[in-house]
């Protein structure tokens, strides 16, 4: 039996960051995976090979619409999805290689296989126990299943087969416009398909600000998007030629079918605990499935802890990677800290889409008093000069005391923006505090100074 201080289950952007963090702070780590490559499904088939794929459409289309107009004239780029696909597995590749390096440089054991708890203090793998002090559950999510509809990743798809598909279809249908569907049907808008978006729900992007989410709506429909809301799917059956999906719209209640070549399933993740043992342990669970953790991210069992996307919280791998480390330091007998209120989402379409704090909605129902400054990139120079003028940005603040409560960016380069605001969150700054902060010109995060000033005697470029 080996023993360890800390054993880690799960080789995902919380597990394995929660693993070299422990080993450098000198314990002696393990982390169990049973995929061939670390990485989890963020590295190996969700956040870095969609990001590829993203990168890759996002490039053709800007040589079919933008690079004559700025005088790149010839033939615009032809499509050879088999190398795309070679691209995609590059970046993975490369990365997977990289977190294994760093197990290898922080002297992290990968005990290869999938793990159980069959006691306190023990993690088995294969047909070998180890022990630990410690054991930190981070074994992530899986797709959600959506009733009436059989997913074969082959014309019925999960986001992971999805990535992978053995041609480009000429229609796609998305189920559920949240951010996976829609980065997604970005990729095969921009290869010549046509996007349906089918979703339960009036709105796109559940809980995005709503000034964001139908601007982001209007900016996708001229890309080609078509949407069908307030419809809820009924099932889905094979046809000859694709796949034919029932739905009936709620408003009336009327039954619709539509037919597509692909269909995509893309109604959310759940978390996956499946074959840990945690039921015969006794360790607590929440009514939808997450394991149950106090502030400590412990469970009901002394030693056990659990992060990610098996918790409580939006299940994104940077809100993983930062419990994974926060854990990682209260073992090691420090002070792990996360801000779970100062947590960024980003939707990696064109436009970007990102955000930090609250909506203007939230703020309104806890009778909140704000103030909004708001900026367009039409005003930006560098943002026009990218033929990206759309968009803009939403800064709400306190209306006594500055403080910045959220920010709301639909843009060019939104994913990288909202840092500059998460920082100033962090430390409780005010709205005045970025727009007295020099910012470079011309960047596009001048539109964030000017939203601040925009919150104060008004914005200089709009």
């Amino acid at each position: 039996m080996a023993e360890f201080d800390v054993i880690v289950i799960g080789g995902g952007p919380g597990g394995y960051v929660c693993a070299i963090r422990c080993a450098q702070l000198g314990l002696k780590t393990a982390c169990v995976e049973g995929r061939e490559t670390l990485g989890g499904t963020c590295l190996n088939v969700g956040c870095i090979p969609s990001k590829a794929l993203l990168n890759a459409t996002h490039h053709l289309h800007e040589a079919h619409e933008n690079f004559a107009k700025m005088g790149l004239i010839g033939g615009a780029p032809m499509v050879d999805w088999a190398k795309m696909q070679d691209y995609k597995q590059d970046v993975v590749t490369g990365n997977t290689k990289g977190i294994e390096f760093l197990f290898k440089k922080n002297k992290v054991t990968w005990l290869k296989g999938w793990g159980s708890i069959p006691a306190a203090g023990q993690v088995k793998v294969g047909d070998e126990v180890h022990s630990a002090k410690h054991i930190v559950i981070a074994t992530g999510s899986e797709p959600a299943a959506l009733p009436g509809v059989t997913v074969d990743e082959d014309v019925v798809v999960t986001s992971t087969g999805a990535l992978s598909l053995g041609r480009i279809p000429k229609s796609l249908v998305v189920i559920g416009a949240g951010v996976i569907g829609l980065e997604m049907g970005s990729v095969y808008a921009r290869l010549g398909a046509e996007v349906t978006v089918v979703e339960y729900l009036d709105t796109i992007t559940p809980g995005m600000d709503e000034e964001v989410a139908k601007s982001f709506r209007r900016l996708l429909a001229r890309q080609g998007f078509k949407f069908i809301l307030a419809a809820a799917v009924q099932g889905s059956e094979r046809t000859e030629s694709g796949v034919k999906v029932r739905y009936k719209l709620r408003k009336d209640n009327t039954a619709h079918e539509i037919e597509a070549d692909v269909v995509l399933v893309a109604t959310g993740r759940r978390p996956y605990t499946a074959g840990l043992g945690l039921e015969a342990l006794g360790v607590a669970m929440e009514p939808r499935g997450q394991v149950r953790i106090d502030e400590h991210f412990q469970t009901n069992m002394k030693g056990i802890y659990a992060i990610g996307d098996a918790v409580p919280g939006p299940m994104l791998a940077h809100k993983a990677e930062d419990e994974g480390m926060a854990v990682a330091e209260n073992l090691a007998g420090k002070h792990g800290h996360v801000n779970h209120d100062v947590i960024p989402g980003v939707i990696y379409t064109t436009p970007e889409v990102a955000s930090v704090g609250k909506t203007e909605e939230q703020l309104k129902a806890e009778g909140r008093a704000y103030k909004m400054g708001k900026f367009p990139f039409m005003g930006n120079a560098r943002a026009k000069a990218m033929f990206q003028g759309d968009g803009f940005v939403k800064l709400l603040a306190d209306k006594e005391t500055d403080r910045i409560l959220g920010c709301h960016i639909i843009g060019p380069s939104a994913g990288e923006m909202i840092h500059e605001v998460c920082v100033a969150m962090e430390f409780g700054a005010s709205a005045q505090d970025l727009a007295l902060t020099c910012h470079a010109h011309p960047t596009c995060s001048e539109a964030v100074r000017e939203a601040a000033l925009a919150c104060g005697d008004g914005a200089i470029h709009a």
